[in-house]
């Protein structure tokens, strides 16, 4: 019954794929006011991000990034199901991939990469990346990611994370297939989404992020600094509905002669200058600062 329901979920999703641009803008439109106006999706949550992270801004100004969210927030769950059809070309009408050639640069000399990056802008569509390599097309390119609780949604979101040439890598498994790619000597590039919320138990480091004492995940760095990677910052902008720019910034090529979560400080300190440069495309409604210090002292006692 489960893969029966899958197909029809995949199909119709598929089906509004295949609708341009300009009417899935529309149909976001209609969204927005569902999602916004009327069902009130986590607004409690986003506003209060919103405004205890800009502590200097006025009302008006937190409401429109609180709009603005939202109405990207539409977009990009419809810019995300496009990726069922898009083809290669059109996809890079879209999106701008920049400083590709420094991650060439590393594969040339031997060595593979790690891309850090935030829930800004689409992020979904960063599986394109590999597109747009002049050489190296036989590299992997992949995403690290967290299954979802929905089997059905979990499998809809990997087929549209591999709509490009990429592969999914559950987290809790990655380190084994990039040993893998290592002894087979196949360059590889994976996206590390390092800005979520971490467990109570695998919290190793608080940094001040978006004014908030912030505990972040720090296993991404860990693995970067095995696997000795050249780690990149994924800075996204967009400039205009529709289209992405997305520019890639070497934070390092030697990770291991870094301090112990210097990768990770340096990514926040980038990630909250993206988000102070346009906090509307930033993920408002992940409750992010859900776990305080106070709580952490007291169940580590």
């Amino acid at each position: 019954m489960g893969k029966v329901f899958y197909y029809i979920v995949y199909a119709f999703f598929y089906l509004v794929s295949l609708l341009p641009f300009k009417l899935l803008y529309v149909i976001s439109d209609f969204f927005y006011i569902l999602v916004y106006s009327i069902v009130g999706y986590r607004k409690k949550i986003v506003r209060k991000n919103i405004t205890t992270s800009f502590p200097e801004k006025s009302a008006k100004e937190c409401k429109g990034i609180e709009k603005g969210f939202y109405h990207f927030l539409c977009d990009y769950f419809l810019e995300t199901i496009k990726l069922l059809s898009i083809s290669k070309a059109t996809m890079l009408k879209h999106i701008e991939f920049r400083n590709v050639e420094k991650l060439e640069e590393c594969f040339d000399n031997g060595q593979s990469c790690a891309a850090i990056l935030g829930h800004y802008c689409n992020w979904e569509w960063l599986s394109a990346i590999g597109i747009s390599f002049a050489r190296h097309k036989e590299a992997v390119m992949g995403l690290i990611y967290h299954p979802l609780y929905s089997k059905i949604f979990d499998r809809l979101f990997i087929r549209i994370r591999m709509s490009m040439g990429g592969v999914c890598v559950p987290k809790k498994d990655i380190l084994r297939h990039l040993l893998t790619y290592r002894r087979e000597n196949r360059m590889s590039l994976f996206g590390y989404i390092s800005d979520q919320a971490p467990k109570w138990e695998n919290i190793h480091l608080w940094l001040n992020f978006m004014n908030h004492d912030t505990p972040v995940f720090t296993g991404g760095e860990r693995i970067m600094r095995k696997m000795k990677n050249a780690v990149f910052y994924v800075d996204m902008e967009r400039p205009k509905r529709g289209h992405y720019i997305c520019t890639f910034r070497l934070i390092t090529k030697e990770p291991e002669n870094m301090g112990e979560f210097e990768v990770t400080k340096t990514f926040f300190n980038m990630l909250e200058d993206t988000i102070n440069r346009d906090p509307r495309y930033y993920l408002w409604s992940h409750n992010r600062w859900k776990r305080t210090r106070e709580e952490y002292q007291r169940i580590h006692q």
